[in-house]
């Protein structure tokens, strides 16, 4: 079921987002090479916790951490680690989601470390491409598909893969709730957009093939021919003066 969300619950979003983006944005300053993925997962943790929130990650289905980090071919969920070194031309996805006043917010962005080659900046830029591709048909009374079908055929254009093993999602209440927003389909299809929604739009993108499997932890995702992958996500409400990113700076 969608739930609808008044503008007080949306305000509340924006406020669990933007506690998101505020970490996010100083996790972009503070990652170096040579850092401990765990490093990055205490810096995190520390600034939500100080700035109010509380991590929505941690100790969901039994996560074991704040902050996902997913390098290289790691998709998403990649678990920090004391032992996993930080290393140059490294392609790092951070994914965060922050609990305020009872509601969620979620976002994600990929960083690269030092001197990337030229097809790794090109999956980079067009993986943040398609979100914004798909954010920009986040409107009223449009086919949630058409979100999908941008974030793919932008995706696409470019001779990546869309991974279509994990999907988007409504936020509010709960970190995942109805509807579910693949990164692949067809226009047209689905509910149709109303105000009140409220969306977790996030690409993953890959290299290579699309296929992903799961590690024995439980957890990370890869790529099942380990071609590099990026990931963006916002959070992002449905208006009648379009869509809102409710987890941006």
């Amino acid at each position: 079921m969608i739930i609808l969300k008044s503008k007080e619950e949306v305000a509340k979003i924006a406020r669990a987002s933007q506690i998101v983006a505020e970490v996010l944005s100083k996790l972009k300053e503070y990652i170096k090479v040579g850092m401990t993925t765990k490093e990055l997962d205490t810096f995190a943790e520390n600034l939500i916790v100080k700035r109010g929130g509380i991590p929505a990650f941690k100790g969901y289905r039994n996560f074991p951490a704040t902050l996902c980090v997913s390098i290289n071919d790691q998709v998403v969920h990649g678990i920090p680690s004391p032992k996993k070194v930080i290393e140059d031309q490294d392609v790092i996805g951070l994914d965060l989601g922050v609990i305020y006043d009872g509601f969620y917010g979620d976002a994600a962005v990929t960083v690269g470390m030092g001197t990337l080659p030229s097809d790794t900046l090109r999956l980079i830029r067009v993986t943040e491409a398609s979100l914004y591709a798909g954010i920009k048909e986040a409107c009223v009374s449009a086919r949630l598909s058409n979100i999908s079908h941008a974030v793919q055929v932008c995706a696409e254009a470019e001779g990546f893969s869309l991974v279509t093993a994990f999907v988007g999602h409504g936020i509010g209440r709960n970190l995942h709730e109805d509807p579910q927003v693949p990164n692949f389909g067809l226009p047209g299809k689905g509910p149709r957009l109303k105000e009140g929604m409220v969306l977790a739009i996030e690409p993953m993108v890959n290299m290579g093939g699309s296929d992903v499997r799961v590690l024995s932890d439980k957890w990370t995702a890869v790529t099942m021919d380990h071609s590099l992958s990026a990931h963006f996500e916002h959070t992002v409400a449905i208006t009648q003066n379009g869509p809102v990113i409710l987890s941006q700076v």
